[in-house]
């Protein structure tokens, strides 16, 4: 069956479960995603200490002898962009779904929730083959093609050579002119100094979102005797008994190092987080980022 034939009904039941448990989260005001000031220009108030002074209202300074500054409000329109990581680790799950699964569904919810605004959404398709840039566009049509082309890539054999992620990003940064949202889906396995400036140049322009997908089984190992484990970028294999102790102790160390180290790198690059696991409720998830992000907006100053 042709992929757009299969994505099509897949597509249709996920669009259905997104509208029904977050609709309404993210309309209106596009603070639910990123606090962020925004950049329209709204009315004059009189200067406060710390305000920004690029905010500067010269003529009503002028005009009332006492310095006043226009604030910021959420743009009503935005530009997003999403970056969706397709590679070969992203074919991996031992849950509910594979990483990709979930991956795609997280485009979904930012797609579905953001384009009845009039948002346009565009896609960087980083895969075995490189990389595919879909336009930013507005409507459901588009839309849907976006994500009927995302369901089709095709999985990466194993050992073939892949774009790393902070190609890609560069990538990215030089297609997108106007300031918006970025969102930026992936497993985060390159090493954190290939991707970590890259995204650092794209959150000094634009509002960045890290979608971080993982899997259990990259947090743990279960003692099932000997586990044959294959990378799926190198196609290299190696049997591993589980039934040690202390490799199992070793590999969780390792893991929860890896971990951090991502959790460091998108926050020294700007970068608001969101993690998500094939093992949980992702929409819950999703739930709580989106509020905590509200609450965080709410608490900002002016």
């Amino acid at each position: 069956m042709k992929p757009y034939l299969m994505a099509e009904p897949a597509l249709r039941r996920l669009e259905l479960t997104i509208t029904r448990r977050l609709d309404g989260l993210l309309q209106g005001e596009h603070l639910g995603l990123v606090p962020g000031p925004g950049s329209e220009m709204a009315e004059a108030r009189a200067y406060q200490a710390g305000d920004d002074v690029r905010r500067m209202d010269w003529n009503v300074t002028a005009r009332t002898g006492e310095p006043h500054v226009r604030d910021l409000v959420a743009d009503r329109e935005l530009e997003i962009w999403a970056l969706l990581d397709a590679t070969a680790s992203m074919d991996f799950g031992t849950a509910t779904m594979e990483k990709r699964e979930l991956a795609l569904s997280a485009l979904a919810a930012v797609g579905f929730l953001t384009q009845r605004t009039g948002n346009r959404i565009g896609t960087h398709l980083l895969h075995g083959g490189g990389v595919r840039t879909l336009p930013a566009r507005t409507g459901r049509p588009h839309l849907m093609a976006l994500l009927q082309a995302a369901f089709g890539l095709r999985r990466t054999p194993p050992g073939v050579a892949e774009p790393l992620l902070g190609v890609a990003a560069e990538q990215l940064g030089r297609v997108v002119r106007r300031r918006g949202l970025i969102v930026v889906v992936s497993d985060f396995l390159d090493p954190p100094e290939t991707w970590e400036q890259p995204l650092r140049r794209l959150a000094a322009r634009h509002q960045v979102l890290a979608v971080e997908v993982l899997d259990p089984r990259e947090l743990t190992l279960p003692d099932v005797g000997i586990l044959t484990l294959i990378d799926p970028e190198t196609g290299r294999r190696r049997e591993v008994a589980t039934g040690d102790a202390r490799l199992r102790r070793r590999y969780a160390e390792a893991a929860a190092g890896q971990r951090d180290a991502i959790a460091r790198g998108l926050s020294r690059a700007g970068a608001s987080h969101l993690r998500l696991r094939t093992d949980r409720d992702w929409v819950c998830d999703l739930v709580q980022y989106v509020m905590r992000q509200r609450r965080l907006a709410a608490l900002a100053p002016s």
